[in-house]
């Protein structure tokens, strides 16, 4: 009796295990075994296990002529990385799986991932997205889903889209919400406190990963509601008729297996749930598993242990054919070849009431784009652009929120100011000490800042702390950067000059205005009409060598001339050149050689583009008033003694005595008015002959009195004014870099125009040339080409007169010995006659320079002796003329 029980337990176990064994070859159909671990009490879980089941049914529907059946075993983890490991053990100890889908978080594929290197099973899992789950450290690991490192890149450069500096992640504390999983939805149903907290209002922003945002259809309403404003980062499914009827399916099928539950929406979790099983029936009738028995064995501590695993013999196979299958499913284009399934299209969503908006897409190749397209561009996520839709943020606000600001701590940013000395348009500030207690502030240095201020990427709340400004000016404002040493202030603004000194305590951004110290000086009549005014248009160089080239130019025509023996080069030479230079304004012409007139067309180019010019110079001295400044360089202003003047407590008196400038006759002036004054008497008269002082000063100055004045230099290099730092402030950076954007567009230029003045209307900012006149410079091109053209005709002309004067001489050589010959065969009589006659005439004419030679020859015809007979004659040789 003491052994019954166990006999018992022997036949019960007797009786699974031939009941296991006739379904595993029930109808010749091969049973393959396969594990589900899933957290049932998930909403993750719940909308897995429906699509699980209907994947199987209608794998099986559609190939029911294939020899192989999955069968499924699921199994509930309960959340517990534990319990899931305890739940593989037994899948592959008692019912002999050949491969296990799930577990659903990434912590349980870790406690799971020594089962399964010993046993050699392959563990398919379409939520574990965590990037540490590595191939290496687990060889039968299959992630048949996204890694979490493509969301954290769409994260990053929507962050980076908006332009926001800082973000706070906010995750439950445990390996689900460290690994960015959908745990953390289920945290959030129960603990939203953001709202409670007031931060859920205007100025926040929300980000929420893919694993929340694809269950964003199966939340509570009021957990809606209270993410409003929120975006979301979903993966993106393209729509089809397929998933269309699935999804009408599937809601029929989880309301019968779920009566109870509160009905939940298809997500992407389960569309990956579905194409993994698809998977793994397909690779399950590829491998031809042998059929055997799975044995039940006393679940006891022993028969538990991880010694009682046994090596999966096709394993490997297994793992190989479902890694390799590729197929259109629900979910997209399934293909997790790399063992994890490739990049998605991301797709931004915005939560809006009680569901959300699309605002655009995003992927790795193509960036962001308001609408998906099938044509790719050029474009990686690198260059971000501004296209996706516009979004409504929490506090139902339709502004972009700036992210984050500073400082946290709630205090406002400490911005001193004061008023600037004799220059109140840069700066003007005064307390309230009546009313409300505030200061007020004023200017171009002010308006520079708060221009500065909203361009930054984030909110940066401020107020004006004002500075009495007490003693001499110079110390005042080194005391006033001080104080942003000593913390008084975060920041000082105004029209602060960067200067090294006091660049050693604090740190300055950028300068907002131009750099440099120049002068001011009077201006004065630089041509007064004269009687030889007429000679002004023309420096005494342009004169001499116009004059110059006159006369080479009037010799060469006439020495061409007088080389092609023109008839026109006779006479005295004076009376020739004048008439040559007229030969192109009459009507017989003058010049009668090709390269005389070629000669005399370019100098009256010459002559008619320096006669407009000399007219339009001329024109302009007689009507219009040259103004020049009395000084152009500041040594002249320290040779000459006179007296020069500064602002008063300004640092350019030291510069000025570094140049060389004696104390005495250095004055210094309170404002503008007085330093004018100052220069309209000179310095003969008690004031000064130029205003030394920085050039942001002086645009202002020239601005107020434009007429009679001028700027010369700049003469000394500095910095320009910037806005005082306390040293490594992390506004710095940023302020300097919205000065940029200020300074580099039109924005300076209107806020300029709005403080100074408008200086396109004041001619006289900048330096001015002390001459009008033509130069010699000016018509060096014109001067080369006459002369090169006259000098190479006379040339051309030279070498053709030599050549003609060289061929003369050769011909009449040959006259003289072949002339006689000619007539060698004939008569006595005609030999005499030839003898006594006139042998030869010489007719020289030297003016024209041509030889002409010509002899009298008898000439008979025939027999005819009584015919009178006369001298011929021959010219021999001549010259022609070219």
């Amino acid at each position: 009796m003491e052994n019954a029980p166990q006999v018992i337990l022997f036949l019960l176990l007797i009786t699974v295990h031939l009941g296991i064994a006739q379904n595993t070859n029930r109808n010749g159909v091969n049973q393959v075994h396969v594990g589900v671990i899933l957290d049932l009490g998930s909403l993750v879980g719940k909308i897995a296990k429906t699509s699980i089941l209907l994947a199987i049914e209608d794998f099986y529907a559609l190939h029911p002529n294939y020899t192989t059946r999955v069968v499924m075993h699921i199994k509930d983890s309960m959340g517990s990385s534990v319990q899931a490991a305890s739940e593989a053990l037994d899948l592959l100890t008692n019912y002999n799986v050949k491969a296990i889908i799930g577990p659903q978080k990434s912590s349980e594929v870790f406690f799971v991932s020594e089962i399964a290197n010993k046993s050699k099973v392959p563990i398919i899992s379409f939520t574990a997205t965590s990037p540490s789950l590595t191939f290496d450290n687990i060889p039968y690991f299959v992630r048949a889903t996204i890694n979490d490192s493509t969301q954290v890149n769409s994260i990053a450069y929507l962050i980076k889209h908006y332009k926001w500096r800082e973000v706070v992640p906010i995750y439950i504390e445990t390996d689900y919400g460290r690994s960015i999983i959908p745990d953390l939805l289920d945290a959030l149903e129960g603990n939203l406190k953001a709202k409670e907290l007031g931060m859920m209002t205007k100025g926040y922003v929300w980000i929420i990963t893919f694993g929340v945002a694809s269950l964003i259809d199966s939340l509570n309403p009021s957990v809606l509601e209270a993410m409003n404003g929120a975006l979301g980062v979903e993966v993106y499914v393209p729509r089809s008729t397929e998933l269309d009827n699935f999804t009408a399916r599937w809601t029929t099928r989880f309301r019968m297996d779920n009566p109870n539950d509160p009905q939940l929406k298809l997500s992407i979790f389960g569309l990956w749930g579905y194409d993994t099983m698809w998977a793994v029936a397909q690779a399950a009738e590829q491998v031809k598993f042998t059929n055997e028995i799975a044995q039940m064995h006393h679940m006891t501590k022993s028969m538990t242990s991880l010694e009682t695993l046994k090596n999966s013999g096709n394993g490997q196979e297994f793992l190989n054919a479902i890694v390799q299958y590729k197929f259109k499913g629900l979910s997209g284009y399934f293909n997790f070849s790399a063992r994890q399934l490739q990049s998605s299209t991301f797709q931004i969503i915005n939560i809006v009431g009680k569901g959300w908006r699309e605002i655009g897409f995003w992927s790795a190749q193509d960036g962001f784009s308001r609408k998906l397209t099938k044509q790719k561009s050029n474009r990686t996520y690198l260059s971000i652009e501004h296209d996706l839709n516009p979004a409504i943020w929490p506090g139902e606000s339709t502004d972009t929120p700036r992210g984050w600001e500073i400082p946290t701590s709630g205090k406002k940013l400490q911005v001193g100011v004061c008023t600037s000395s004799g220059y109140p348009e840069y700066i003007y500030a005064e307390k309230d000490l009546i009313m409300t207690g505030m200061t007020k502030a004023s200017g171009l240095a002010v308006e520079v800042f708060e221009e500065a201020v909203k361009r930054l990427p984030y909110a940066l709340p401020y107020e004006y702390v004002f500075y009495n400004a007490t003693g001499n000016i110079s110390s005042s404002y080194d005391d006033f950067v001080y104080q942003v040493y000593l913390k008084k202030y975060d920041m000082a603004i105004g029209d602060i000059t960067i200067r090294y000194k006091r660049s050693s305590y604090v740190d300055f951004s950028l300068p907002y205005t131009e750099s440099g110290v120049a002068m001011i000086v009077p201006l004065r009549e630089s041509i007064n009409p004269t009687t030889w005014i007429f000679l002004k248009p023309l420096t005494p160089g342009m004169w001499f060598g116009s004059i110059i080239l006159f006369i080479y130019t009037g010799i060469v025509v006439w020495l061409l001339e007088f080389l092609g023996n023109s008839k026109n080069a006779r006479g005295p030479i004076p009376t020739q050149m004048v008439m040559i230079y007229y030969s192109l304004f009459v009507e017989n012409d003058m010049a009668e050689r090709l390269l005389s007139r070629i000669v005399l067309i370019i100098w009256l180019f010459f002559l008619l583009v320096l006669t407009s010019s000399y007219t339009a110079s001329l024109t302009s001295m007689l009507t219009v008033r040259q103004l020049q400044p009395t000084l152009t360089d500041v040594h002249e202003l320290l040779k000459s003694g006179e007296y020069v003047g500064c602002q008063e407590g300004s640092y350019v008196k030291g510069l000025l005595e570094e140049l060389g400038f004696d104390r005495s006759r250095i004055k210094q002036y309170d404002n503008a008015e007085d330093s004018r004054d100052a220069l309209s008497r000179g310095s003969r008269n008690g004031g000064i002959s130029a205003l030394v002082d920085e050039v942001p000063y002086i645009k202002l100055f020239l601005a107020k009195h434009c007429e009679g004045y001028t700027m010369v230099g700049p003469i000394y290099k500095t910095a320009g004014f910037g806005y005082a730092f306390q040293k490594e402030s992390p506004l710095q950076g940023d302020i300097s870099k919205a000065i940029l954007n200020i300074t580099g567009g039109d924005t300076i230029n209107q806020i300029e125009k709005k403080w100074i003045g408008d200086q396109n209307k004041c001619r006289n900012v900048g330096t001015i040339t002390s001459s009008g006149s033509l130069t010699f410079a000016g018509f060096e091109g014109l001067f080369i080409l006459t002369g090169v053209t006259s000098t190479s005709s006379l040339l051309i002309a030279l070498i053709i007169y030599f050549y003609k004067n060289k061929q003369v001489e050769s011909g009449s050589g040959d006259a003289e010995q072949n002339f006689p010959q000619q007539n060698k065969g004939g008569t006595i009589g005609e030999q005499k006659q030839e003898e006594t006659g006139p042998k030869q005439i010489h007719d020289i004419n030297p003016q024209q320079n041509m030889v002409k030679r010509c002899v009298s020859i008898p000439i008979h015809r025939g027999g005819d002796r009584d015919r009178p007979s006369g001298p011929r004659v021959v010219p021999i040789s001549s010259s022609a003329r070219f």
